[in-house]
């Protein structure tokens, strides 16, 4: 469950490179990298899926990270 942020942070920035997945598919990097073109007139198409992202990544590595705690016989002692 930990890796599920990293998978998407790694496809968010190839997507936003251009080497990630194409066009038609949609994807938080490319939207990010179609929106810096257009930061002057259309500023709200690169600013919101940022936030989106990072809202996104926390929330999956909570996600994993809390049930982790609880269940983990190891870290009971901590």
């Amino acid at each position: 469950m930990l890796a599920i942020p990293l998978a998407m942070m790694l496809e968010a920035s190839l997507s936003f490179l251009g080497i990630g997945v194409q066009p038609p598919t949609p994807s938080w990097g490319q939207m990010i990298n179609v929106g810096m073109n257009f930061m002057y007139f259309y500023w709200h198409m690169a600013v919101f899926p940022v936030p989106a992202l990072a809202v996104t990544i926390l929330a999956a590595s909570l996600l994993g990270d809390g049930p982790r705690d609880a269940l983990d016989p190891t870290l009971k002692g901590r």
